[in-house]
């Protein structure tokens, strides 16, 4: 059997940020990629002819810049107790 080099699978990882969601990473990437594949030119220079691995990467890197959009999600406190 040949001996095979370790392939680098940094274009696969996720961020590790805990402000960062990973759904909104995925999201994020997926919609650059489409923007990649309708032509829009890399922001990074890169020898990959993959969008989805482009995207990823320039989201990573934190250059392509997104506005959170949609209702917030607010934490109810319950009423206070008209007995106490």
């Amino acid at each position: 059997m040949a001996d095979k080099t370790p392939r680098n699978n940094a274009h696969c990882t996720l961020p590790d940020d805990p402000e960062q969601s990973t759904y909104r990473f995925i999201i994020v990437a997926a919609k650059r990629a489409r923007q990649l594949q309708g032509g829009a030119r890399p922001v990074l220079p890169t020898s990959s002819k993959k969008p989805t691995v482009i995207a990823m990467e320039e989201v990573r890197r934190g250059l392509v810049k997104y506005e959170l959009t949609g209702p917030l999600v607010h934490h109810h406190e319950l009423p206070p107790d008209p007995t106490a």
